[in-house]
């Protein structure tokens, strides 16, 4: 193929994702609050696999539901798309919050980022200790090797405000505890959030409206990646650091071609090019709505970014259902 038709058209391409999350969106809003995680899951993959697969791209999942073994669809290595067009890698959850979901609570998303070929880190289903702000400040305000009131001193001071203006979002976990203690006793306030750690990033983007200015902790890391195509959409600095329990963990990074195990990758080393975001609400949360159902139709609410450009679009999708 000539190089236009292989390009990264990251304009042409964004709408399309836009479809695929809100097609995920639609499908497990039928199961919100119905107590049943996986079929909420299972709802949400199916319906984002066909709709990734109408894409005229070559894409590969590199941050999926998991290895080929472990995941019938949307596994790591899936080939996706009709086979026509650029070779991108995608990172995807198609429900970020399937106990959200089932329990109806606030911030279930469907999420999905797209990249060009070898630009996403292929990162192994393993903790990763997260650390993130918004925009605005000089790098490297605030590190992974600071402790957690060291942090919140440094932002403040950086900020030109009182430690107790800061607020931090921290996933509620008891490998949390010493955290939220220390941090608490900076005079800092805490948001804990039970579930939904890219909508935790996503947070530091948008202070003014979340009034949250860091996220800290750890969570997944294939949550990771999609958080910081977020954040390198939106603007905003985040890093990470593979944790492992155990040797099988390891392996699993190997595996995925990672070899210095220590390493902080900061946002530009999880996500190396232009890349495209999009998430659409499925319960009620502080970045989207939640999908609306009402006589004959469901609404959707989804924000689309793109990093080469910096601009961020919100849609609202009114769509007839039988």
């Amino acid at each position: 193929m000539n190089g236009k038709t292989t390009d990264f058209n990251d304009r042409m391409l964004s709408l399309g994702l836009a479809r695929v999350s809100e097609a995920a969106a639609h499908a497990s809003a039928l199961l919100i609050g119905r107590g049943d995680e996986k079929a909420a899951d299972q709802a949400a993959v199916n319906a984002m696999r066909d709709q990734l697969n109408m894409l005229d791209i070559k894409g590969t999942v590199v941050i999926g539901e998991g290895e080929r073994d472990e995941a019938p669809m949307l596994y790591i290595g899936e080939e996706v798309g009709s086979g026509q067009g650029p070779e991108v890698d995608i990172a995807l959850d198609p429900l970020e919050g399937t106990t959200l979901t089932a329990k109806d609570m606030p911030n279930a998303l469907t999420v999905i980022a797209m990249a060009p070929r070898g630009t996403l880190l292929h990162a192994p289903d393993v903790y990763m200790d997260k650390l993130a702000i918004g925009p605005g400040y000089a790098t490297d305000v605030v590190s992974l090797d600071m402790a957690p009131a060291e942090r919140v001193r440094a932002l403040a001071a950086a900020r030109g405000c009182k430690e107790s203006d800061i607020t931090v979002c921290i996933l509620e976990r008891e490998r949390h505890e010493a955290m939220i203690t220390e941090v608490r006793e900076t005079g800092a306030a805490i948001r804990l959030i039970t579930d939904g750690d890219v909508a935790g990033v996503i947070h530091c983007a948008e202070a003014e409206l979340t009034g949250i200015d860091m996220y800290m902790g750890s969570g997944g890391a294939p949550e990771g990646v999609l958080a910081a195509s977020a954040l390198k959409c939106m603007g905003g600095q985040m890093w990470g650091r593979l944790l492992f329990r155990n040797d099988d963990e390891k392996g699993r990074a190997e595996k995925a071609g990672i070899t210095d195990l220590d390493r902080i990758y900061a946002r530009d080393d999880l996500v190396t090019a232009d890349v495209i975001f999009a998430a659409t609400g499925v319960t009620n949360g502080s970045i989207v709505a939640g999908v609306k159902r009402e006589p004959g139709y469901l609404t959707t609410e989804t924000i689309l970014m793109r990093s080469k450009t910096g601009s961020v679009r919100r849609m609202i999708y009114r769509n007839p259902v039988k």
